[in-house]
């Protein structure tokens, strides 16, 4: 099982002292650090008008990642693609996917955020119809020679051949999966997926449903292997009681103060393919740092998060990206978290890893 560093660049805290450009600057250092201290890949968020999140151009940082860095996979975490053209985000992560020698990996989703949208005159309660048209554009960009038209309800242009093609072939994407329609649609196109384990938990029971569920549907209703499927964590490594409470009590804030606002909470206005959210919403107004669970946070000793992650491995999950820097934790905290997993942890998995070491 692979590691990898994420980040939302979560920000939307009361009286934070914190500035949107020092923490673009941070994470792209945290970025580099990943790389230094082994970790596998690096996903970057995407957030639009200082809400949730203050990164709107994960393709920006992971540009300037690709050429300061030789080994570490780059990836968004992750591309909002409602709010954007497909062909233009097709040529942007091809010319990346190229330049950086194939070290791309591509995740797209809808979002939650309908203020994201707004600004962007993009129809919120379309989002659904517009990712699976739009998702359908990326690939046929990476995948078909030639010219190729496309008519479709968001969509339509003639006679047009995209290049640079991604040095992968093909470049499958990530299919980022809150809901079962995700899922479905990841399934039906032959693509990856990747979840987050709270919301995993909720819709399926666990994630290790949620993965059974995806492999299902690839294998019964569509006679073909599932493709990779990968998993989003907060982590906070915790020696005394006092540290694990710092960790629980900082998702807590992050639930409240970022994330809550973010998500479709009125049941009378929630498009219907994000009515799941508002059981979301009621769940997390009520998390107390008690309720906490490996079903949304790896917290805790190196070897309790060590067996919770064997839990996550045994579920078929082949990746794990950590949540390191929720919930306003200061730089250097992060990067000592980072360094220590992959000192403490990670070698208690086969992985990538295991070979950065042996060559040292």
């Amino acid at each position: 099982m692979e590691f990898g560093y994420f980040t939302l660049s979560d920000n939307r805290y009361p009286d934070n002292p914190r500035t949107p450009e020092k923490f673009v600057q941070e994470i792209y250092e945290q970025a580099l650090w990943a790389e230094k201290v082994g970790l596998h890949s690096a996903w970057i968020g995407e957030h639009h008008f200082n809400l949730l999140g203050v990164n709107a151009c994960p393709h920006i940082i992971l540009a300037k990642l690709a050429g300061a860095t030789s080994r570490i996979r780059l990836a968004p975490g992750v591309v909002l693609l409602p709010v954007h053209h497909p062909l233009d985000v097709a040529e942007e992560w091809a010319t990346l996917d190229l330049l950086s020698g194939g070290r791309v990996d591509f995740s797209a989703g809808r979002g939650y955020d309908k203020l994201e949208y707004g600004p962007f005159q993009v129809p919120f309660d379309k989002s659904a119809e517009m990712f699976a048209e739009g998702m359908d554009i990326l690939w046929r960009a990476w995948t078909e020679e030639g010219k190729w038209s496309h008519k479709g309800q968001f969509y339509q242009f003639e006679d047009i051949e995209v290049r640079p093609k991604p040095m992968q072939n093909p470049l499958r994407p990530y299919v980022a999966c809150f809901s079962r329609p995700s899922m479905e649609l990841a399934a039906a196109k032959d693509w990856n997926i990747i979840y987050a384990p709270f919301a995993a938990a909720m819709v399926y029971g666990s994630l290790a449903d949620a993965v059974r569920v995806y492999r299902e549907e690839c294998e019964t209703k569509h006679q073909r292997p599932a493709r990779r499927a990968m998993c989003s964590y907060f982590i906070h490594i915790a020696d005394t009681p006092g540290e694990e409470a710092y960790g629980r009590q900082s998702l807590v804030r992050y639930f409240h103060d970022a994330l809550i606002a973010a998500f479709p909470a009125n049941a009378k206005t929630v498009p219907p393919t994000y009515k799941y959210f508002l059981e979301i919403v009621d769940i997390l107004r009520n998390m107390k740092p008690e309720d906490l669970t490996s079903k949304s946070v790896l917290v805790g000793s190196t070897q309790k998060i060590i067996d919770d992650l064997k839990e996550v491995e045994a579920a078929g999950i082949s990746e794990v990206i950590l949540y390191f820097n929720y919930g306003l934790k200061p730089d250097t905290m992060v990067k000592e978290q980072m360094q220590r997993f992959m000192e403490d942890i990670a070698p208690a998995f086969d992985g990538a890893h295991q070979s950065l070491v042996a060559a040292q």
